[in-house]
């Protein structure tokens, strides 16, 4: 499952943002609720409403790749993530696949949920806010 959104800022400043793993509560309001540095420098420590979760971002700003893993007690996966130039915006396409452990209905549900995160990434990206 593949969601996109179109944001009105310049691809370098979309990527920026969400490059910075101390970001995510701000926009991913569903499923971090805090996010702090491990000792590893690639791995961040999040709080997600399932219990403690851990997050690495292999972004590379040249190609506009934000692929991301996340491990949890349940799972573990990685998801694709682009930002790609559309004129003076961007589009942001990330992509789900669904972990074995997780029912149809749970992954579908989880997939819902990342509208009200896309929305408020690009509320925030637009308006500052």
């Amino acid at each position: 499952m593949t969601k996109t959104v179109s944001i009105r800022r310049p691809v370098a400043e979309v990527f920026a943002f969400l490059a910075d793993p101390a970001n995510w509560p701000a926009w991913a309001v569903v499923n971090v609720k805090a996010i702090e540095p491990t000792d590893d420098a690639d791995w961040w420590l999040m709080t997600t409403p399932h219990g403690p979760a851990r997050l690495r971002i292999r972004g590379n700003a040249e190609l506009g790749i934000l692929d991301h893993d996340y491990i949890d007690d349940q799972a573990s996966w990685q998801v694709p993530a682009r930002v790609v130039a559309n004129g003076t915006g961007t589009e942001f396409m990330i992509t789900f696949f669904q972990p074995p452990t997780f029912t149809d209905a749970f992954f579908d549900e989880q997939i819902a949920l990342v509208d009200t995160e896309l929305t408020t990434l690009k509320r925030i990206l637009e308006t500052g806010a």
